[in-house]
């Protein structure tokens, strides 16, 4: 693949990326907004508890909630969709006998997996008010430990179904491959400390719906560069030829 393809791709990536942002930026403002909005009232309701929470609010809520928001998501989607464009260079062709768009598919699939449902199910997204700050640092160091450990995993799984497909087969490869995938993960979940700092009252319901509303987003935003990437790349790869549109267009004389 040369240096002109590669940039294609990288540019399509990142404008995947940006579109597949929008979808996710409006599934966060609609589904997510609300529940962080509950969950700041629940925090003001108690902060008569906590003097030391009675800080100046450096951004206002209303602007964390529509530019801070839109930001957030707009840059992640253009910073994540060129590195996936990348990965998908490298990709192509070495995971399988797969075309464009379906390594596309299976690239932003096995990234939403690997990169954020798997930390997910172990340290879950969680609203304002749920947390310690003393421990912010130690709880984000541990939620990116899971996320390396995933993607080396998810890559050590690739390899592994590989080498194996040649002596097994493609499907008991895979079987293998993902079946080593997830006992190790599960010793990683079983090993790794649990962090429980959900405060007493707070409503399940409204921690279960921020959840799923940041699961919603991730997998809108992946879904969604998927769909856009692998057919921007399928028709830079493999273009129509010009002659078969022309015969298309203008009917044989006779």
């Amino acid at each position: 693949m040369n240096s002109a393809t590669v940039r294609g791709l990288l540019l399509r990536g990142m404008l995947a990326g940006l579109a597949a942002g929008v979808l996710a930026l409006i599934v966060a403002y609609f589904l997510g907004e609300p529940s962080v909005d509950k969950a700041i009232g629940f925090e003001d309701a108690h902060a008569h508890t906590h003097a030391h929470e009675h800080e100046t609010e450096v951004v206002s809520r209303s602007l964390q909630s529509t530019a801070g928001l839109a930001t957030g998501v707009l840059v992640h989607g253009v910073a994540f969709g060129g590195i996936a464009a990348l990965a998908f260079c490298f990709a192509l062709g070495r995971v399988g006998r797969f075309g464009p768009r379906a390594t596309a598919l299976l690239l932003s699939g096995g990234a939403l997996l690997a990169v954020y449902v798997v930390p997910f199910l172990k340290y879950p997204a969680n609203p304002p008010s749920v947390g310690d700050s003393d421990t912010l640092g130690r709880r984000t160091a541990l939620y990116f430990l899971m996320m390396l450990l995933s993607v080396l995993l998810a890559i050590a799984a690739t390899i592994l179904g590989r080498r194996l497909a040649s002596r097994l087969g493609p499907w008991h490869a895979t079987v293998v491959a993902v079946t080593a995938f997830v006992v190790v993960i599960g010793l990683a979940y079983a090993f790794l400390p649990v962090v429980d700092e959900v405060p007493a009252g707070f409503p399940a319901s409204l921690l279960w719906r921020f959840r799923l509303s940041t699961l919603a987003v991730q997998a809108v935003l992946w879904g969604g560069f998927g769909l856009l990437f692998a057919e921007s790349a399928e028709r830079l790869l493999h273009p129509e030829p010009a002659t078969a549109a022309t015969s298309k267009a203008v009917p044989a004389a006779r």
